[in-house]
């Protein structure tokens, strides 16, 4: 699993829980239905108002560590 594809829509309160510490990490489906979890911080930069919405590709290392992430559309 060298990258995923996931369409996010968690709500400014939603976030705020993961921004506090409340939970350190996010369990999402990929679009070709894998389930992936990955470190909830690497979000922060994609929140607005309307909490973050859209599709992103999150990019793992050999290890499955995170590297990168980048918003799609």
């Amino acid at each position: 699993m060298n990258a995923v594809v996931v369409n996010l829509y968690i709500s400014p309160d939603e976030y705020q829980r993961w921004y506090q510490g409340s939970a350190q990490s996010v369990l999402a489906q990929t679009v070709d239905g894998r389930s992936v979890r990955f470190p909830a911080p690497i979000l922060r930069q994609f929140v607005t108002r309307e909490g973050i919405r859209g599709r992103f590709r999150i990019h793992f290392d050999a290890d499955n560590r995170f590297k990168n992430i980048e918003k799609i559309d």
